[in-house]
C-alpha cells in the first residue's frame, strides 16, 4: 500500500470528505486528492501534520508497519502513571507536561537543554 493509499484509508476511517480532511491540514481537497491518487508525494511537513492533527502513527503512515492510530493523550497519561508508580507527582507531571508541547516548543526546549549542557561543560 502506498502512502497515498494510507492517507485515503485514514480519511475514510475518520469518515471525512476530501475537503474536511484537508481543512484541518490547511490544504484544499485537490491537494488531498492528488496525494491519495499518487499524483503528489507526501512532504515531511504534511506527514507530520496528518500525524499530529489526526493522531496517526508516523511509522504506519510512512512504512505501513504497526497500527494506524497512536494512543490518545489520556492513554499516555495512564501509562505514565503505571510506569512511574511510586515516583513523586513532580516527576510524573514533567512527562505529562511534555505531551502538551507542540513541535516548536520541543525544539526550543532541546536548544535550551543543549545550552545548559554546554554551560556545565565549560564550568567544569
Amino acid at each position: 500500500m502506498t502512502q497515498g493509499e494510507r492517507v485515503r484509508e485514514i480519511r475514510k476511517s475518520l469518515g471525512l470528505t476530501l475537503e474536511k480532511f484537508g481543512e484541518k491540514l490547511g490544504v484544499g481537497k485537490t491537494a488531498i486528492s492528488n496525494i491519495e491518487k499518487g499524483n503528489r508525494n507526501l512532504t515531511e511537513q504534511m506527514t507530520k501534520s496528518i500525524c499530529r492533527e489526526y493522531g496517526v502513527d508516523y511509522i504506519w503512515l510512512t512504512t505501513g508497519e504497526g497500527e494506524m492510530f497512536v494512543d490518545s493523550d489520556d492513554d499516555f497519561i495512564e501509562k505514565i502513571d503505571r510506569i512511574m508508580a511510586g515516583e513523586d507527582d513532580a516527576r510524573k507531571n514533567i512527562f505529562k507536561f511534555m505531551l502538551s508541547l507542540n513541535d516548536d516548543d520541543i525544539a526550543t526546549l532541546g536548544r535550551i537543554l543543549d545550552q545548559m549542557i554546554e554551560f556545565f561543560k565549560e564550568k567544569d
